[in-house]
């Protein structure tokens, strides 16, 4: 299953490793400072254009990739959530 992450971007649930909220997190300076590595690295890819709330930590095939979205960190959990819950009541059946 998918999760829409923003804008025209969609992203296998499976390979989320985390959904953080940027505000409350990059107040750390280890995070600071991971996320700007990342950045200079080329892993961090803007899904719009509008400010970031959040940011989806994933890796494809050994890669990592982080995405900031302006999506909140809540909203994508509760989605990414659903999904599962969705995918469990099917398996159950």
């Amino acid at each position: 299953m998918f999760l829409h992450i923003g804008g025209e971007y969609v992203i296998p649930v499976k390979n989320i490793i985390a959904i953080m909220d940027l505000e409350t997190t990059s107040l750390s300076k280890d995070t600071k400072e991971f996320l700007k590595v990342a950045e200079e690295e080329g892993f961090v890819k803007g899904v719009t254009d509008d400010i970031p709330k959040s940011y989806i930590i994933t890796e494809f095939n050994k890669k990592s990739e982080i995405y900031l979205s302006a999506i909140s960190s809540v909203t994508l959990q509760k989605r990414a959530n659903s999904i599962g819950a969705s995918i469990k009541n099917y398996l159950d059946k």
